[in-house]
């Protein structure tokens, strides 16, 4: 018995540092995008905002523990030990009725892992559901009188996922514990038209936390904890046989394979990891990635391009990765939490602060369950300071001052509010200052040149506003703008021969076109054929 025992552990010891490194190596960017799309405080006041809807301690719980994402190998350690603790978990409530099938105590979090490959999955549902499985672990022996009072508690606690446990002491118990099952009912009624009435129904019933975006409830969220309800009934009801024990083998690892194959979009996940390295200034890396492969959307065109332009490659190599159209370098305004994020990036770099702010802002406020990001407030607390709006710099590092990834941070930024000598001699906020606007007016993007070539103009030293102005004309098409200031580009571009992906151009132009093997031309033919649709 010591021996099987032991064989157990070891293979849930395999399973951790399988998690560990599938989270570490494979799929860091979901880490690093779940972290900047929340910022956890530690006040009374974020706990207690936590705690007013069901589910609240799940949720605070799941925020804790997704800050610690900041930092990669913690954040997969974390997520390593939380998907082992729900695997024995499970193989605990079953073995309490039979110690045969253990390959299937692997299947509740598989389904899981295959359901956080959904970026929208909020870490609330798998902290939910193992806080609800120690709490019918817990109560096995308990009298059925004891569900009277840890129902509703376990349901403000956690959440919908308090089902688990009534189905659980449903097995246990027998048809004497069916009564649960209305009681639980009962409560989420009461609990929608007495406490949640502001929330719609549908979500005080699947969850208002465990999935980002409201009025949706995946396949998965349902599948996921019905698995572990089903594996604990095989094993209190279904005897040993040798063909059950291969079926479950069999299901478990053909859950592990859908999971990452069919969980894991390879080309969401490739602009995860480009957003990621814009966010770590890794240009290098961003550009040699997409010189392999590189996703066809302008998302992926925009950070290919910022850091092209970045390591001063963008007049020599634009047009030899894929552009999007004429927003391949600034895209307009999008409401939704991450589709501006390298223009807002670009903004910043560029010296349009007020734009990088406003972005950052709308990008803030766009997440939708209404949590507030590191990294946005971050940008947002540097624009206020590069603007010298000191006032209002301060409010926004005093909440990063609450955060733990972020205190030190803030706190070595609020040496410089009200201290322009300082701030002038900061290697990056100082420069910005510098390239910002002189004068005033309202932005419009659809004529992003002139802003990119008025900007150029008001500092000659910013070259990636001069590398934008002219690769904006060359994706709108506008070849006599482009042969008209390439003056600057011999000027102030500091260039001693004109820059390959320029003299492409200007061949492609004086051919009208027609260039075999040009980049540009390949570039001006799509657009055409696309327009023509």
């Amino acid at each position: 018995m010591k021996n099987i025992d032991l064989k157990y552990y070891l293979a849930s010891g395999l399973f951790c540092v399988i998690v560990f490194l599938f989270w570490l190596l494979g799929f860091p960017q979901a880490m690093n995008y779940q972290e900047q799309n929340q910022l956890f405080l530690f006040t009374n006041d974020y706990f207690w905002n936590d705690m007013r809807i069901a589910g609240g301690l799940a949720d605070y719980i799941s925020e804790f523990i997704v800050q610690f994402y900041y930092v990669p190998w913690l954040g997969a350690l974390l997520l390593a030990l939380m998907f082992v603790i729900l695997q024995q978990l499970t193989w605990k409530l079953m073995k309490q009725h039979s110690d045969t099938y253990f390959p299937l105590s692997f299947l509740p979090a598989l389904f899981m892992l295959w359901h956080m490959g959904d970026i929208n999955t909020l870490l609330s549902f798998p902290v939910a559901t193992i806080l609800t499985m120690l709490a019918a672990y817990v109560a096995r022996s308990m009298h059925r009188g004891f569900d009277l009072l840890i129902v509703p508690l376990l349901y403000w606690l956690v959440g919908p996922t308090v089902w688990i446990y009534v189905l659980l002491r449903c097995i246990e118990k027998g048809l004497k514990s069916f009564w649960a099952m209305a009681y639980l009912v009962g409560i989420q009624g009461l609990a929608y038209y007495a406490l949640l009435e502001q929330w719609p129904r549908d979500m005080v019933i699947t969850g208002l936390n465990y999935y980002r975006i409201p009025m949706q409830t995946p396949m998965l969220q349902i599948v996921a904890p019905l698995s572990i309800v089903a594996v604990v009934a095989i094993s209190r009801w279904i005897k040993s046989r040798m063909i059950l024990t291969v079926i479950s083998q069999a299901t478990v690892i053909a859950t592990a394979s859908m999971a990452i194959t069919d969980g894991y979009d390879s080309e969401m996940y490739e602009l995860l990891k480009q957003d990621e390295l814009v966010r770590k200034e890794r240009w290098t890396e961003i550009i040699e990635r997409a010189e392999k492969e590189q996703v066809q959307n302008a998302f992926s065109s925009q950070c290919v391009n910022l850091a092209l332009a970045m390591t001063e490659q963008l007049p020599g190599r634009m047009f030899q990765f894929y552009q999007s159209g004429t927003d391949a370098l600034l895209m307009p305004m999008v409401r939704d939490n991450t589709s501006n994020l390298p223009t807002a990036e670009a903004f910043f770099h560029l010296g349009m602060v007020n734009e990088s702010l406003r972005y950052m802002f709308d990008i803030q406020q766009s997440i939708l369950n209404f949590k507030k990001s590191g990294r946005y407030t971050k940008r947002i607390a540097e624009c206020y300071l590069i603007n010298g709006n000191y006032a209002v710099a301060s409010k926004h590092l005093s909440v990063l001052g609450q955060s733990l990834f972020y205190r030190s941070w803030a706190k070595e930024a609020a040496t410089y509010l009200n201290r322009d000598d300082k701030m002038n001699t900061h290697p990056k906020w100082g420069k910005l200052r510098q390239l910002r606007y002189k004068e005033q007016f309202l932005y419009n993007y659809n004529e992003k040149d002139k802003m990119l070539g008025l900007l150029f103009t008001n500092n000659q030293q910013n070259r990636m506003a001069l590398f934008y102005f002219m690769g904006q004309m060359l994706l709108d098409g506008n070849v006599q703008g482009f042969t008209q200031y390439m003056q600057w580009v011999q000027q102030y571009g500091g260039f001693t021969q004109m820059p390959a992906g320029y003299a492409d151009a200007m061949k492609c132009i004086q051919a009208q076109g027609n260039l075999p093997g040009s980049e540009y031309a390949n570039y001006v033919q799509r657009m055409m054929k696309e327009h023509e649709k």
